[in-house]
């Protein structure tokens, strides 16, 4: 009996949190205010702060842009590591549209979105590569900015990928050394790691 009431105790007493805490005041998101004089509930940013993780102090790397003009450097070593990156990235966010070898052919586009420009055609080729960190982060015709969704190291990786793509059109031959001559000539399942068990 003992047990009992102390389970019924400890329900109501959980039950009237509960019900305080569905209860107690708050706004939900874009609901109007009585409180405030413009009738607002969502509060604008103070003049003169910065929150957390908004502090710009480099608009080489945030930007694209120095003095207002897109910058032709990146503000970090492009190696390896970071091609990769882009390249995954590239993958997710672009490749839908722009297609594997950023000629404009991808998934989106083969059934019947706008065509977007290749990058290889001379305009983008000569383009900076601020250029392309800018439409990334803003967005450009009917494509969308993506500052949301990628972060500033990323849209350089992709940057990057993107400036790989287009050196990997129109490299000779005789610059090419046996190996990848090799890779070239081989067939697509030898090329792939793929191995025919005949020759096992």
């Amino acid at each position: 009996m003992i047990i009992g009431i102390s389970v019924l105790a400890a329900a109501a007493a959980l039950s009237g949190c509960t019900r305080d805490m569905q209860n107690q005041p708050k706004y939900k998101n874009l609901r109007p205010s009585d409180l405030f004089a413009d009738g607002m509930s969502a509060r604008p940013q103070e003049e003169g702060t910065i929150a957390q993780g908004q502090l710009r102090r480099d608009p080489h790397f945030f930007e694209g842009k120095v003095d207002g003009k897109h910058v032709t450097e990146f503000p970090m070593k492009v190696d390896r590591p970071l091609l990769e990156r882009g390249r995954e990235r590239y993958d997710i966010f672009c490749a839908v549209c722009h297609g594997k070898t950023g000629e404009g052919d991808g998934r989106v586009v083969q059934r019947g979105f706008p065509v977007p420009p290749s990058y290889h055609i001379d305009r983008l080729k000569d383009a900076p590569a601020g250029y392309f960190y800018d439409v990334i982060t803003n967005g450009f015709g009917r494509m969308y900015g993506y500052a949301a969704e990628i972060e500033p190291r990323d849209r350089w990786a992709i940057t990057a990928y993107v400036r790989a793509l287009q050196a990997s059109r129109g490299v000779p031959a005789a610059d090419l050394t046996v190996s990848e001559r090799a890779a070239l000539d081989a067939p697509a399942n030898e090329t792939s790691g793929a191995k025919s068990t005949a020759h096992h």
